[in-house]
């Protein structure tokens, strides 16, 4: 097998492992609205929702690992994967979201449920209605736990800043001898064997710095879940993981809208993703 074959046998592995881990978001979101729903009738109940908050994060861990050994025979297909639209491509960080947008959403549901409630707090007082108190837990977060998220998030923003100057430095580093040197010197650039070894040396950096932000995405993940009750930690997770899964359906959208089917049909493998209805919609 050449080359360009095992590479590409390797990309389909890395995409394969992907669109799993899209459907296994799916159904994340599914357990977690029926958990959250089951929890308002019972509220005493709180174990099987703790239990479910342990899977779906264990999940990303498990998703995280899998992700590392593919990355191993081939690092950079993950920096700017084919499987992503160019939407999702653009918000990438290190392979991945920023674990720092974690923090952002739990802000912005805070901001946005008690918004909602005062609102309609606003609306019922003439009415003499009770207000609908199910509007969302995220709310309710208290001040301690507000200080302790503040606290993470100040902590992960200086750790994410220090893996991107690394990042950034092995960027300069790729016009440093031997490659630019090499590039320079030849009219027809052929891959030499100081050329090869300086890019796999590169891409092994890569690795190591894609795993490094993977565990500062778990670490992240998992302190945020401690700090929080069940219930908001469900809220927490059901939020992240729409929006991950409607980035990647909006990025598909706006591909099919903008190129046709053939590109937006490259990005929508996440079978079990979206819609019924946008399903058939990459279909020309």
């Amino acid at each position: 097998m050449d080359s360009s074959s095992s590479s590409h046998g390797i990309e389909q592995l890395q995409q394969g492992c992907y669109y799993e881990w899209m459907s296994l978001q799916a159904k994340h979101i599914v357990n977690l609205k029926e958990a959250l729903i089951n929890q308002q009738s019972n509220n005493d109940d709180h174990h099987k929702l703790e239990e479910l908050v342990g899977v779906v994060v264990d999940d990303f861990q498990k998703y995280a690992e899998k992700r590392s050994e593919l990355s191993d025979r081939s690092c950079s297909s993950y920096f700017a994967p084919s499987w992503n639209s160019s939407l999702e491509n653009g918000l990438l960080w290190m392979g991945g979201c920023r674990p720092s947008s974690f923090i952002r959403v739990i802000y912005a549901l805070c901001g946005s449920q008690t918004e909602t409630q005062y609102s309609q707090y606003l609306q019922k007082m003439d009415e003499s209605e009770k207000v609908d108190e199910s509007a969302g837990i995220m709310s309710e977060l208290t001040a301690m736990q507000l200080a302790k998220i503040n606290e993470v998030h100040i902590k992960v923003i200086e750790k994410e800043d220090k893996i991107t100057k690394k990042y950034a430095h092995m960027q300069e580093d790729v016009a440093d001898m031997p490659i630019a040197v090499t590039a320079y010197s030849r009219d027809l650039v052929e891959v030499g064997v100081s050329v090869e070894d300086a890019l796999d040396k590169h891409e092994e950096g890569m690795g190591v710095l894609m795993a490094e932000a993977d565990k500062l995405r778990i670490e992240t993940l998992r302190k945020i879940v401690e700090i929080m009750t069940p219930v908001q930690a469900a809220e927490f997770l059901l939020a992240g993981k729409r929006l991950h899964v409607s980035l990647h359906e909006w990025g598909r959208v706006r591909e099919e809208r903008r190129f046709g089917c053939a590109r937006a049909d490259a990005v929508a493998g996440g079978a079990g993703v979206g819609s019924e209805k946008s399903k058939r919609s990459t279909t020309c």
